[in-house]
């Protein structure tokens, strides 16, 4: 099989040393498809890569056929089928989030234009760097014209995990319980984790779990603050659970949801459930196996629901204007 071009870009950090292993040993693409591994950081960075390269070569992985570490956008993205976008500055004492979205706007843009520039013509990009929609929809403004808005994704599936493993425990049952939760609107303390349409051992959620008070008060609070709460309890931020999600994205993306299971990609909108278009916003989607995806259409929302999503795209909409002259 000819191999795959994977870019990946802060692959010296935490999240980049957790993936690399999984992608290496066939976990997004499949137990027979090799890969390119094309590894990009910055400048300083590059000794530590050095390692992370040694070490995938201790690995021995036979689906690896070549490893490129680089600090260049045109050699890192060259080529690239599926572009994990992981590197990002991380928010700092006193900076708020608009701070952030301003300080890692460019970093999005030059990326995003480098991939039009040399990338496949069938590329798929995850960004997990945070903020990751609206850095999502930085690059594929960047990109414009050259290569396609549907193209450019975010990673909500990591709050889709948090929300199926806290159903599961309310629930005293197992993760594979739990069916089709899945969240919408922006990765952060706003999305909105939906249980009105999926289902615990085949029962729907709010039977099995019939508390409105909890499911739309402490459950929905600590999903959105679940990543504040890992940095309180170790000192550091998500990274093999942003690892494993990353992994997940990418795989149903390319090789397909199982029959009738949702998950949660955040895309750009085309209107759907209200969610303005031009913003990238987390919906339910299902995934055929060649490489696109569609969103889940015709679910019934609740009042409550829908006044939910409708405050997650109010912040989305002002994360867009805070970068409007990125875009």
């Amino acid at each position: 099989m000819k191999p795959l071009v994977v870019t990946v870009t802060g692959a010296a950090g935490n999240i980049g040393y957790a993936i690399l292993p999984r992608i290496a040993h066939g976990d997004v693409f499949g137990p027979d498809q090799p890969v390119i591994l094309k590894l990009l950081e910055i400048p300083p960075a590059l000794k530590a890569l050095e390692g992370v390269r040694m070490e995938l070569e201790d690995c021995a992985f036979p689906l690896v056929q070549k490893i490129v570490c680089t600090s260049d956008l045109d050699e890192a993205f060259g080529d690239c089928t599926a572009a994990f976008l992981v590197g990002a500055r991380p928010r700092g004492p006193g900076m708020e989030r608009s701070d952030l979205l301003k300080a890692n706007g460019p970093i999005f843009t030059g990326q995003g234009q480098a991939i039009a520039r040399v990338g496949s013509p069938d590329v798929r990009v995850l960004v997990v760097g945070n903020p990751a929609n609206t850095n999502a929809l930085i690059a594929m403004h960047a990109a414009k014209g050259k290569v396609a808005p549907e193209r450019f994704t975010a990673m909500t599936r990591l709050d889709h995990n948090r929300a199926v493993s806290m159903l599961a425990g309310r629930a005293k049952v197992q993760v594979r319980d739990v069916s089709n939760a899945f969240i919408w609107g922006n990765h952060s303390p706003t999305m909105v984790p939906d249980v009105e349409h999926g289902t615990i051992q085949g029962r729907p959620i709010r039977q099995v779990i019939n508390d409105d008070a909890w499911l739309q008060g402490e459950f929905q609070k600590a999903v959105g603050q679940r990543g504040k709460a890992v940095i309180d309890a170790r000192g550091a931020s998500s990274a093999f659970s942003a690892a494993h999600a990353a992994i997940e994205h990418m795989a149903l993306w390319f090789r397909g949801t199982k029959p009738g299971e949702i998950t949660s990609m955040a895309v750009p909108s085309d209107g759907s459930y209200g969610a303005p278009e031009g913003l990238i916003s987390s919906f339910p989607v299902m995934c055929p196996g060649d490489g696109s995806y569609r969103i889940v259409e015709g679910l019934a929302l609740s009042d409550w629901a829908k006044g939910k999503i409708r405050a997650t795209c109010d912040e989305l909409a002002q994360e867009r204007d805070a970068v409007k002259d990125l875009l």
